[in-house]
């Protein structure tokens, strides 16, 4: 006998709900009309009595064949109701006026659910003879029990260090005439404590083994000829660890800054920001970007009118707020460099440690103001003009023990070796001297030969071409250490 089929156009589902007598065709239409006429509010039992479907008799609904149910199942499955099926989603009202409202999944809950103890030791158990099995030993199980979980999430830091800022205004002497626009403005310096930054890279249990704790001395095994490598193994930090430090781990703290311009496109941002490292770490991890430098703050930068810009005031003031604004960054480490305090690192020990400030690594145009060499034996007229050190500045190194700002000043190879000796020392003074020898337009004859020279180079290993010649607006580091492999050929 052939299997009789149902018709699905015909209105099959009544609705439950007193005083409604609409009809539908599958249970998707009954349940968008009763979160949309007939939302439930507050909390129902799961479990509804058989008898409420038997308020409206239905031509297809009996005792033994369920409404609700999907189309197709079988006999056997309409004995029992779904449980999302039972009862309507219970709604929230919201928003002003109650004119909104939510329904919420029944079968989940905001409850929080923790896994007990047991239960993840068993996990653990698990997976340990999961990798057991693959080939592993068993010290190379990750956790070996629930309280190994416990403490490791414990142990976890919330988040970064968070930014703070301060504002900075001038508070020296007014001229007769009144103030000038940029003594009255007010200058956002923002920043992040540099000893919790300091803290959370000596915690960092990535780099845990490439933590040197004390400075050492590396000598040759075969000529005893003393070598260098990390921080840690120079005269500086050797020359730290005494009696002072108290037995502790010398932290030096390495600072640096330089101006930055971010989008030129976008109205011209410029910024100045400041980072922070430790010397403790080996310089494979600096050089692998791992965590152990961090930028600490967005330094000022005042700016006025073309008028007062190259005054003498304005430029003591530029660059007092630079010693100033680092002074009150770093107050937090200078407990820390008299008396040793206790600090978790990354192999899990703590260990006492002492602060202390390290290089400062600057371009060259910014060790002109950090330094005040020659102040007492010449005049400040003569150290600006001569020098271009400002001799009224008190540097923020006058704030900290054992901080001596001579000392401090790191070389810099590109300012002053690759770009300064090079291309604005030995290229400028070709230019100048060609100049001077030959008159403006004679040198430029020759400046193009030379132009010529370098864009026909031959092309050979380890040598960049310069098709434009050397007249390319801005310099890098990269285009001066290439250049010098050829200038000098192209002059003779």
């Amino acid at each position: 006998m052939p299997h009789s089929r149902r018709d699905f156009s015909v209105l099959r589902i009544p609705c439950t709900k007193p005083g409604c007598n609409r009809w539908f065709k599958n249970k998707s239409g009954y349940t968008q009309h009763t979160n949309a006429v007939h939302p439930l509010l507050g909390a129902t039992p799961l479990h509804t009595e058989p008898s409420q479907f038997n308020r409206s008799p239905s031509p297809f609904f009996n005792g033994d064949d369920n409404p609700l149910q999907s189309d197709g199942a079988s006999e056997e499955n309409h004995s029992e109701i779904p449980r999302s099926a039972q009862s309507p989603i219970p709604a929230e009202l919201f928003g002003a006026g109650d004119c909104l409202y939510r329904n919420y999944h029944p079968s989940l809950t905001s409850r929080p659910n923790q896994t007990p103890a047991a239960q993840i030791d068993h996990l653990l158990d698990l997976w340990a003879a999961s990798l057991i099995q693959a080939g592993a030993n068993t010290s190379q199980v990750l956790f070996t029990d629930h309280r190994n979980v416990y403490r490791t999430i414990d142990n976890t830091p919330l988040g970064d260090v968070k930014w703070q800022s301060f504002l900075v205004k001038y508070t020296g002497d007014i001229p007769d005439e009144g103030p000038l626009p940029w003594m009255t403005e007010s200058y956002d310096v923002w920043f992040r404590d540099p000893h919790q930054v300091v803290q959370n890279m000596l915690a960092n249990p990535d780099y845990a083994s490439e933590v040197d704790m004390r400075p050492y001395r590396e000598f040759a095994t075969e000529m005893d000829e003393h070598q260098w490598q990390d921080f840690m193994s120079g005269d500086w930090a050797w020359n730290q660890a005494d009696p002072a430090t108290h037995g502790s781990t010398f932290v030096p703290v390495i600072l640096g800054s330089d101006k930055t311009t971010v989008s030129v496109a976008t109205g011209q941002n410029d910024y100045y920001p400041l980072y922070a490292s430790i010397g403790n770490v080996r310089n494979n991890v600096h050089h692998a970007h791992r965590g152990a430098l961090a930028v600490v703050g967005f330094l000022a930068m005042p700016k006025t009118t073309k008028q007062h810009a190259k005054t003498a005031i304005f430029r003591r003031f530029h660059r007092q707020l630079f010693h100033s604004s680092l002074s009150f960054i770093l107050r937090n480490l200078k407990p820390g460099m008299t008396k040793p305090e206790v600090v978790r690192f990354g192999d899990g020990h703590y260990r006492r440690v002492i602060y202390g400030l390290g290089p400062y690594i600057a371009d060259y145009e910014e060790q002109r103001v950090h330094t005040d060499t020659l102040i007492e034996e010449c005049d400040h007229g003569k150290l600006w003009d001569e020098y271009g050190i400002i001799a009224e500045l008190v540097p923020f190194t006058n704030d900290y023990p054992r901080a001596d700002i001579h000392e401090l000043i790191a070389p810099d190879l590109l300012h002053q070796i690759i770009k300064g000796a090079f291309k604005d020392h030995l290229v400028a003074w070709v230019e100048k001297y060609l100049v001077a020898t030959h008159g403006q337009a004679q040198a430029d004859i020759i400046l193009d030969d030379i132009d010529r020279r370098i864009a026909t180079a031959p092309a050979f290993s380890g040598l960049r071409r310069f098709f434009q010649g050397r007249n390319f607006k801005q310099w890098t580091g990269d285009d001066s250490k290439a250049l010098m492999k050829v200038f000098i050929f192209c002059l003779i």
